[in-house]
C-alpha cells in the first residue's frame, strides 16, 4: 500500500512537472487558443486558421512538426496513467516529457523568426538559397532522416509524416499517420531537389521537367508530390480518334516545346536535323506514319523476330504487358491492334517521348531504369526490351533489373529480349544472367552487329518463366 502510495505521489508530480514546462514554453501560449482533445491529442491544431484578428499563419512543415509533438504528448500522458511504478519506465518517460519541452521551446523560435518574414498562408512560397552546399555522404545520409539536409520548406513539410484527421486512430491501411516516399539518393541531391521544390503553393508549377528527369536518372525516384499546377500547352487541341491517332503524327500545338532542342514536330524526324535534335537512342521512331512493325527476314544478319512469331509461341493467351524500350510506342500500337494492352516505359531522352506515347492513344510509363516497377507480383503476360538495355549495364544492376521483371511477370509468362548488344567478349558474361533465371528459351539467336567498329553482337530471345512453388 506504501509503495503504491508512493507510485500515485510521483505520478502526480510528474504531471505538475508537466503541466509547468507547457505553461513555460513560449509556443503554449499560441497552441493554448485551440480546441483540446486529451490524451489522444492535447491541442487540435486547425490549418486554416483566420487571419483576421492577427493571428500567426503556420508554415506547413511547422504545424507538421508541432502535429507530431502534439501526439507523442497525448500518448505519453495517456502512458503515465497506465504505467506501472517501475523506476526505469518513469526514468524514459520523464526523458521524453523533456525532449518533447526543449522541442517545443525550439519550434516556438523557428515560429518567431517565420511570423517575421512570411506574409500569409495563401501566399506561402518555399523559397530556397542559391548558395547550394551538398554535406558529406555520412552526414547527407544522417540529415536526410531528420530532413535537415534540405533547405526548402516545401520538401520539408512533404516528407513529414502526415498523421489521421482522427488523430491516434489507424485507417484502412493499418496505420495512424502516412508516410510520403522518396528517392534514397535526393539527399545526396539536396541542392536540386530544393530547386525542384521552390515554388508557389497553390500557383504555377515552374517549368523544370529537365531537373525533374535529372533527379529521377541519378536516383531520386520516386520524386516528391507537388502542390502546384503543371502547365499545358496553351493552344492544345482535343486528340485523334483512337483508331487514327495509333499512326497520325500529333499536333505541335499539344506539345510543350520549351525544354526540348526541336521545336516542332518535323525537326524530329527530319534528316537535316539529326546532329542537333537533342537525342539518338531511337533515331527514327518519331517517323510514326509508317504503319507496322519492319523485321528484316534475313534470320543470319537480323537478330529481330516478328510480333506474330512471339504472339504464336501463346495464342489467345498474351493480353497485358511492358515495353521497357526507348520508344513513342510503335511496339504498343502494334500490339493494340492485335488486342494486347501495352505499357511503354520510357524517358524523355532530349525529345518528348512520353507525349507522343500519350498523343497516339497509348500509355506512357515514365520510370527510370533503377526504379521498381509499379506492377504487382505475377502480372503480366509479356515485357518486351530493346536498346535500353545493352553493353553498358553492369552485372548488378542487370540482375535487379531481371529479378524484377521476373517478379512481375506471370508464370508462363514471355520475356522478349530483343536485340541486347555488347561486346564479344562480353556476351558470354550477359548471356550467364539470362540463364540464372531459370527460363525455358523458345527463341533465341546471337549474329554479329554490323557497324563501324564490327566487335559486338547482337543477341535477342523470347523467354517463358517457369512456375515455382
Amino acid at each position: 500500500m506504501q509503495k503504491e502510495g508512493a507510485s500515485k505521489q510521483f505520478k502526480c508530480l510528474l504531471s505538475t512537472m508537466l503541466c509547468a514546462i507547457l505553461l513555460v514554453s513560449p509556443l503554449t501560449v499560441f497552441i493554448f487558443g485551440f480546441n483540446s482533445s486529451y490524451p489522444k491529442c492535447i491541442f487540435a491544431t486547425n490549418s486554416n486558421i483566420s487571419l483576421s484578428h492577427g493571428l500567426i499563419a503556420l508554415p506547413d512543415s511547422l504545424r507538421s512538426e508541432i502535429s507530431r509533438l502534439q501526439i507523442k504528448l497525448g500518448f505519453l500522458l495517456e502512458q503515465l496513467h497506465d504505467e506501472t511504478s517501475e523506476s526505469k519506465v518513469i526514468a524514459k518517460f520523464s526523458e521524453q516529457v523533456l525532449y518533447i519541452a526543449i522541442s517545443l521551446d525550439k519550434i516556438a523560435v523557428s515560429l518567431s523568426e517565420s511570423s517575421k518574414n512570411s506574409p500569409s498562408a495563401n501566399n506561402e512560397v518555399s523559397n530556397v538559397d542559391e548558395d547550394f552546399s551538398d554535406p558529406e555522404e555520412g552526414e547527407a545520409e544522417e540529415q536526410f532522416m531528420s530532413g535537415n539536409v534540405f533547405k526548402s520548406g516545401e520538401i520539408r513539410s512533404y516528407i513529414s509524416p502526415k498523421p489521421n484527421r482522427l488523430v491516434g486512430k489507424k485507417n484502412f491501411l493499418g496505420v495512424d499517420a502516412l508516410t510520403p516516399s522518396i528517392g534514397l539518393a535526393c539527399a545526396k541531391m539536396a541542392s536540386n531537389l530544393d530547386r525542384f521544390m521552390s515554388y508557389k503553393v497553390h500557383s504555377a508549377c515552374p517549368d523544370d521537367s529537365q531537373i525533374a528527369q535529372k533527379l529521377i536518372v541519378h536516383g531520386c525516384d520516386p520524386l516528391p508530390r507537388r502542390r502546384c499546377f503543371t502547365k499545358s500547352p496553351p493552344h492544345y487541341t482535343k486528340p485523334f480518334p483512337i483508331n487514327a491517332s495509333l499512326w497520325t503524327q500529333p499536333s505541335d500545338a499539344n506539345i510543350l516545346w520549351n525544354n526540348y532542342k526541336c521545336k516542332d514536330y518535323s525537326c524530329l524526324v527530319s534528316k537535316e536535323t539529326a546532329d542537333r535534335r537533342g537525342f539518338f537512342k531511337c533515331s527514327s521512331c518519331f517517323n510514326i506514319s509508317q504503319h507496322g512493325w519492319n523485321v528484316p527476314t534475313n534470320e543470319s544478319v537480323s537478330a529481330e523476330f516478328t510480333i506474330d512469331e512471339v504472339l504464336s509461341l501463346k495464342p489467345g493467351e498474351i493480353r497485358i504487358g511492358l515495353d521497357y524500350s526507348p520508344t513513342t510506342g510503335n511496339f504498343a500500337a502494334v500490339m493494340r491492334e492485335k488486342n494486347v494492352t501495352i505499357a511503354s516505359s520510357t524517358l524523355n531522352l532530349g525529345a518528348p517521348f512520353n507525349e507522343v506515347i500519350a498523343l497516339r492513344g497509348l500509355l506512357p510509363l515514365y520510370t527510370s531504369i533503377g526504379s521498381r516497377l509499379p506492377f504487382f507480383d505475377n502480372t503480366l503476360d509479356i515485357i518486351h526490351s530493346t536498346l535500353f538495355l545493352d553493353g553498358w549495364i553492369g552485372i548488378e544492376l542487370l540482375q535487379f533489373v531481371l529479378f524484377d521483371w521476373d517478379r512481375v511477370l506471370r508464370p508462363k509468362g514471355l520475356l522478349w529480349i530483343d536485340r541486347f548488344f555488347c561486346h564479344k567478349e562480353d556476351m558470354k558474361l550477359y548471356l550467364e544472367e539470362f540463364n540464372r533465371l531459370g527460363y525455358k528459351p523458345l527463341l533465341w539467336r546471337v549474329v554479329p552487329k554490323n557497324d563501324k567498329l564490327g566487335d559486338e553482337l547482337f543477341f535477342s530471345a523470347v523467354l517463358e518463366k517457369p512456375i515455382r512453388g
